[in-house]
């Protein structure tokens, strides 16, 4: 029999229970530590009237800004939109929505609960930047239903089980892996034989793990219900679905793994009032001169300072800077004209535009909650993808349902390609394969194309991964040790607010370095 190691019984954890599984039992091997803890910047006071420019108020940028601006230097922050807070957007009632070419108005009714978040939308428990920001700053969170076992997985192209619970298929797929976990049971298969009690025990942990007979079948579970009301009548449980059905269907392959990503682990957290909270938290506590619809034209670095000429009303103006922080998206750089060093430059022509999609509906009725989801996804395999459900204000008459969560660049330009009515005609009936009435409760709706936003032209842009160990490197030190490259976009974690925080704090550290050695 061939013997396990440890890394190899990890992968049998993984395939069986998940990352959460992983990261439990490597802790309980000692093989990885808890959350790191946060790095301490404590940046060196400015020595006289030093002035930081920052290029573009995102996340990063602002975040750059309250922290230099703790430690005493004058900041100025060029905006190219109309306002702070980047990919960092929650749509109300008549918020402008910039699509290049469309720009258009959220038409959600006048009212604080409903609202959408059309950037970020979670804070996982272990983006402790993000959320030492949000202590910090009084920003009051909520616990986000994320995971919904009771929401649906659709396949369109399924000829059996094509929709039902999730419950249902997750517990399907651990009854049928236990089963098969129990008849490969063999003490001599570990590079550490298992004791007879320790068989027994391992035995006992799979057949409570897939809910399997005494004789290790899987013959279904009252864990994805019941026939009939188990509150008045001890019914049958449920019928396992072929075990056929379950491995053609989509939800094996996209929504379970995905439910399994560290940056899912529940609970997750959101900003009550919206993500934009975040954004409202800096803008209450930085001292920046931030001057908005200012679009950069060009950056010169110098020995001693960075110079950068940008257009803003009607005019080309130029501010002069001892340093310069970056946080205009990447994808956007190699048509600013720069005195970078050819290395520098290849570097950023690296980076790759990447899109995010998102439709949101005004529902009249939250008529999920009468099918017993309380927030959470429902996946899919039609073009939309997903749909979320909100949390908050349970029960209160409307709400906003986001309506398509999209991040497969096909179905990004068929959406793109579309004119508004059509966009949200096309989401409201593929969702009706999951809910039938779903077009009858819709007030009104909007979609939110970054590959479209002005400005932005894309979401999560990055360095390929094949280029990392080439690029990288040269990106996140600064050009000329005056001009910083800051954003998501500069870690390994594109797309999340905490990989902006994480590139602000190496920045910042370097930074930090620099000015101690002067």
């Amino acid at each position: 029999m061939r013997k396990l190691s440890r890394r190899q019984f990890l992968a049998n954890v993984a395939l069986a229970g998940g990352s959460l599984a992983v990261y439990n039992t490597s802790l309980a091997l000692d093989l990885i530590g808890g959350t790191e803890k946060l790095q301490t910047l404590d940046l060196k006071p400015a020595q006289g009237n030093k002035e930081v420019v920052i290029l573009g108020g995102g996340v990063a940028g602002l975040a750059t800004a309250y922290e230099l601006g703790q430690a005493g230097y004058n900041v100025t922050i060029l905006e190219a939109s109309h306002r702070v807070g980047g990919r960092n957007l929650t749509l109300r009632h008549g918020d402008l929505i910039d699509e290049l070419g469309n720009p258009n108005h959220c038409q959600f009714d006048d009212k604080p609960n409903l609202y959408m978040n059309a950037g970020p939308a979670r804070i996982p428990g272990h983006h402790r930047r993000l959320l030492s920001y949000c202590k910090k700053f009084d920003v009051p969170l909520s616990i986000k239903a994320n995971h919904n076992r009771l929401a649906w997985a659709h396949d369109k192209n399924a000829k059996m089980a094509g929709l039902n619970r999730q419950q249902y298929y997750v517990s399907d797929a651990r009854g049928f892996l236990a089963e098969l976990a129990w008849k490969a049971l063999d003490k001599d298969a570990f590079d550490k034989p298992l004791s007879p009690e320790d068989m027994e025990k391992l035995a006992d942990f799979v057949a409570g793990f897939g809910d399997l007979d005494k004789n290790g079948k899987y013959t279904g579970t009252y864990r994805s219900g019941a026939k009939t009301d188990r509150m008045l009548t001890h019914g049958p449980k449920v019928d396992p679905m072929p075990l056929q059905a379950l491995v053609n269907h989509d939800y094996w392959h996209n929504g379970i793994p995905q439910m399994e990503s560290f940056d899912w682990l529940s609970p997750l957290m959101e900003p009550k009032g919206g993500m934009d909270q975040v954004v409202e938290g800096f803008k209450r506590n930085i001292d920046a001169k931030v001057v908005l619809k200012a679009q950069v034209q060009s950056i010169d670095v110098g020995k001693d300072s960075v110079t950068v000429a940008y257009q803003h009303d009607g005019e080309m103006k130029t501010l002069t800077a001892d340093y310069c922080f970056n946080n205009i998206p990447a994808n956007f750089l190699p048509g600013i004209p720069n005195n970078f060093s050819k290395t520098y430059n290849e570097a950023i022509n690296s980076f790759e535009r990447r899109g995010l999609f998102k439709i949101g509906f005004q529902m009249k009725q939250r008529f999920w909650e009468n099918e017993g989801i309380y927030g959470g996804i429902s996946y899919t395999n039609e073009r939309i993808n997903q749909i979320w459900y909100p949390g908050h204000d349970i029960h209160a008459e409307k709400g906003i349902i986001l309506g398509a969560y999209i991040w497969n660049q096909e179905n990004i330009e068929y959406f793109s390609e579309l004119p508004l009515p059509e966009r949200l005609k096309v989401a409201a009936e593929q969702a009706s394969a999951i809910h039938p009435k779903y077009a009858s409760y819709i007030d009104n709706g909007v979609s939110i194309p970054w590959n479209r936003m002005n400005y932005m032209m894309g979401c999560g842009t990055s360095i390929p991964m094949e280029q990392h160990e080439q690029y990288f490197p040269i990106v996140q030190k600064p050009e000329g040790n005056r001009h910083f490259l800051i954003g998501d976009q500069v870690s390994f974690h594109p797309g999340w607010q905490e990989g902006a925080l994480a590139s602000v704090e190496t920045a910042l550290l370097q930074f930090n370095s620099l000015v101690k050695a002067a």
